[in-house]
């Protein structure tokens, strides 16, 4: 494992992540850094009192937003508009829920104060975006992520009632596909996010689709933003 120099961005080559897709520990949660890092496939990840642990598992857990699966009783939930789907409406919101809702089977959250603030000022830069679920004003699930050109990195959800996160995927999933995006990152496996389409993909399959698609090119997603889209999906 890699040590991160802190005063340069430079990272070792994804190839060289261990078998669990570790590949450096330490640097700083700065949005240069951060930005460098997903450009190359890496994220952070790492527990409370940890240095900052940077990652690039092999395969990779993604969605290609043409493979969206929607069943008959989410198209129904949403038919019914149990939740109103905004976008960048309640960033700072969307990531302090998605670090304090509990979670079953997990202690704690890797979102400590350092990665909130992080991912607030990208956000603020206009790289980091929310996906908000409504129901009667108040916030019932969400997600947030980051956008590179037509590649979508998620990075946590959080669901307070039952399929309001499910909602927003699949709400910005569609308006991507609609946008002729990739890729939505997924990051490491999930049996939630398998039955939306998600699928595993080999690291260097994965690293040629950032090259050609993930240039450090902003998207403003709220500009085109379409809360009915998954109705043509």
């Amino acid at each position: 494992m890699y040590r991160l120099r802190s005063d340069s961005l430079q990272f070792p080559s994804p190839e060289l992540a261990d078998e669990n897709g570790l590949l450096a520990y330490g640097g700083d949660l700065s949005p240069e850094r951060i930005l460098a890092a997903y450009e190359q496939g890496i994220f952070p990840w790492f527990n409370e009192g940890s240095p900052p642990l940077w990652w690039s598992p092999n395969p990779r857990f993604v969605l290609f937003p043409e493979n969206i699966k929607i069943s008959k009783s989410m198209r129904q939930v949403l038919r019914r508009r149990y939740f109103t789907i905004t976008v960048n409406h309640a960033f700072e919101q969307v990531i302090r829920q998605c670090r304090c809702t509990p979670r079953p089977g997990q202690e704690g959250t890797w979102i400590t104060e350092e990665v909130e603030q992080a991912y607030y000022q990208l956000h603020r830069q206009g790289w980091a975006h929310s996906v908000e679920a409504w129901q009667n004003g108040q916030l019932v699930g969400g997600l947030y992520g980051l956008i590179f050109e037509r590649c979508f990195f998620g990075e946590s959800m959080f669901t307070h009632v039952s399929n309001a996160s499910k909602a927003a995927f699949i709400t910005l999933v569609a308006n991507l596909k609609k946008a002729d995006f990739v890729l939505v990152d997924c990051q490491v496996y999930t049996e939630h996010l398998e039955s939306l389409g998600a699928e595993m993909i080999p690291r260097r399959m994965f690293i040629h689709l950032l090259r050609c698609y993930g240039r450090r090119i902003k998207f403003d997603l709220q500009a085109v933003f379409d809360p009915l889209c998954w109705e043509i999906s």
